[in-house]
């Protein structure tokens, strides 16, 4: 039940009119002293003037494409004026937005919040993010920001506190230490959320292409001291990946760049771009194994390029000017089906990989949405458009759903398009010729937003050379076709293959998780321990009746493992015999046969003669 002092409150309009604009910056000091315990501690001082206040916690974070502001997680927020305790009180419908009173006579609350680091390691910036030895600081965890005036309008003054031995890596300049706390220059808030911290026990800074200015740093904090031991000829790729951007791009729009590279098995891996630094999160034996850093290879690559595409040129609906501004996420075929293209290739220009293994993998994708079947009923506009939701989705029968799928078939439509743009001018220009003009545009510039539009992505290509470029990416973004669009991988030169010999990226995926990888046989990914992960729509598992979440106990009689599956398809070759299989479901066990015969698949690019090898001559390095 609300008090009279809180129904005055909320009638009354709150649009920041507590708060001084024209004073002194706010000040956020962040605690990661406890950060090994799951829990950071933040004080904020914020301007403010007598009169009703609207505070707002950040809602819909650049990057993660959705309302993904973990505010369920923000705990014991205490607001107080001149050492009193103010009362505030949660607007009824925005979960994101506090109220409260600004006294007489005050200039400036102090609030005291705390974030509970407590989530499983998925998801963004809301995932899991610190453990024993390092943590992540997200600025939009810990912040409160006054209604009514745009972040960037708001200058901050932050701070953090690391625990004792820990070192630091962050695109923030650094200007002193008071009272153990380390101290950075005055950022707009908008600045401020686009700049992660990254901290750790077992630290490194590596300088990377010195002779390029601006200055470019890989920073890596890691669970243990091992894992540091970068092999030299991956320094010298990141290094390379440096100059082969410059060269792409014929530009750079930061005042230095850090790549912030977490390896731990503790935290969330995914990939997070800013303007001036990325945050990069993977396994952690990652530097020292093989696999994991063939899988990981297009990683830093691909959340760099967004420096230019994404953060630099983004597109018009998601440049919003407040964190409580719903995004607009339409475009994100450019805005990531072009980047995964880009960082796949210049993972390849780099060194990072071979150009078979970024091969591999491109035919592993390509196979994958080929035998997509949710692809006859939603269309790959619609996963763009839906990203808000599909970024939460589960995984299970994702084939059917449809996942953020303008991830690797963005990736497709932009090799279609490179390789069409190679056709129609003889090979005298490519996508390079587009990337240099559109993400480009302006030369070196600071840290700052060129939005664009559907017709500014079809202006630049047809700049390059002129094509019916908007029906061009109409028919791809809205077919309902069963097939995926590997045009891009048939102009390349290649085509898609199948063959009973697993592939280098299917290899190193089963090295790294002992998955089996049936999915192109029978249509099933199984965990190591036997458990059904997904299940392919109309696949023989799928008429068999097996599920997402089952496990398989055994195999023709035998307890399951993943080498065993493969024998048993193999083995089922060419015969009448049904590969048998004791199935747990929920604590019921049945027993169910799969009447497959045509032993183990696996995607693969083969070369085609008398073809243009427009796709080796993609993967060539730019620089010398």
């Amino acid at each position: 039940m609300k008090t009279r002092w809180m129904a005055a409150l909320l009638a009354l309009a709150f649009v920041g009119a507590g708060y001084a604009q024209s004073a002194a910056p706010m000040h956020l000091t962040v605690d990661l002293t406890d950060a090994p315990r799951k829990i950071l501690h933040a004080q904020l001082t914020i301007p403010a003037t007598p009169g009703p206040l609207t505070l707002l916690y950040p809602k819909w974070i650049p990057g993660e494409h959705g309302p993904t502001g973990p505010i369920n997680n923000l705990a014991g927020i205490v607001i107080t004026a001149d050492g009193q305790q103010l009362d505030w009180v949660r607007d009824d419908v925005n979960m994101y937005a506090f109220h409260v009173i600004v006294p007489p006579g005050i200039s400036e609350l102090h609030v005291k919040l705390d974030f509970l680091a407590t989530a499983p390691a998925s998801g963004f910036s809301a995932g899991a993010s610190t453990s024993a030895n390092l943590a992540v600081l997200s600025w939009n965890e810990l912040v409160l920001y006054p209604a009514g005036i745009s972040p960037a309008k708001i200058n901050v003054v932050p701070a953090i506190k690391l625990p004792a031995d820990w070192k630091y890596g962050t695109a923030l300049t650094t200007t002193g230490r008071h009272d153990g706390d380390i101290e950075f220059a005055t950022v707009p808030l908008n600045m401020l959320i686009d700049s992660p911290v990254l901290a750790g026990r077992y630290f490194k800074e590596f300088p990377l292409a010195p002779e390029i200015t601006p200055k470019h740093y890989l920073d890596i904090a890691a669970d243990g001291p091992e894992d540091l031991e970068i092999k030299p000829e991956a320094l010298a790729a990141f290094s390379k990946l440096v100059r082969e951007t410059g060269a792409l791009y014929k530009s750079r729009h930061y005042y230095s760049y850090h790549f912030l590279l977490t390896l731990s098995d503790q935290v969330a891996h995914f990939g997070l771009e800013h303007h001036q630094s990325s945050d990069d999160r993977v396994d952690e034996r990652t530097l020292i194994d093989d696999n994991l850093f063939y899988l990981s290879a297009d990683l830093l690559p691909h959340e760099f390029t967004h420096s230019w595409n994404g953060k630099y040129r983004r597109p018009a609906g998601l440049n919003h000017a407040d964190y409580k501004d719903p995004m607009i996420d339409n475009l994100l075929w450019v805005y990531e089906g072009l980047t995964q293209y880009l960082g796949d290739v210049l993972a390849a220009r780099s060194g990072i990989e071979t150009d078979e293994q970024y091969r591999s993998a491109l035919a592993v994708s390509a196979a994958t949405l080929d035998n997509w079947p949710g692809r006859t009923w939603r269309d790959l506009q619609d996963t763009a458009t839906a990203a808000p939701v599909l970024y939460e989705a589960d995984s299970q029968w994702s084939n059917w759903r449809r996942s953020v799928d303008f991830y690797p078939e963005g990736e497709l439509i932009w090799l279609d398009v490179d390789t069409t743009i190679r056709r129609l001018t003889h090979d005298k220009k490519s996508l390079n010729d587009f990337c240099a003009r559109f993400e480009g545009l302006g030369g070196n510039t600071p840290p700052e937003v060129v939005p664009y539009t559907f017709d500014d992505v079809v202006v630049n290509l047809n700049a390059v050379v002129p094509y019916d470029w908007a029906g061009f990416l109409r028919d791809r973004l809205t077919s309902k076709s069963p097939h995926a669009p590997l045009e891009g991988i048939t102009q390349g030169g290649y085509k898609l293959v199948y063959t009973d010999t697993p592939g280098l990226y299917t290899n190193a995926l089963e090295a790294a998780t002992g998955e089996a990888q049936a999915w192109w046989a029978l249509g099933i990914n199984v965990s190591s321990d036997g458990h059904i992960q997904d299940v392919l729509m109309g696949s023989p598992s799928d008429k068999a009746g097996l599920g997402p979440g089952m496990q398989i106990i055994a195999v023709d009689g035998r307890q399951y493992s993943a080498q065993l599956l493969g024998d048993s398809i193999q083995q089922a070759k060419g015969t009448t015999k049904p590969i048998q299989m004791i199935i747990s479901n929920s604590g019921y066990y049945k027993v169910v046969n799969l009447d497959y015969h045509d032993g183990l698949r696996f995607p693969h690019l083969e070369r085609v003669d008398n073809k243009p090898d427009y796709l080796d001559e993609i993967l060539q390095p730019m620089t010398k």
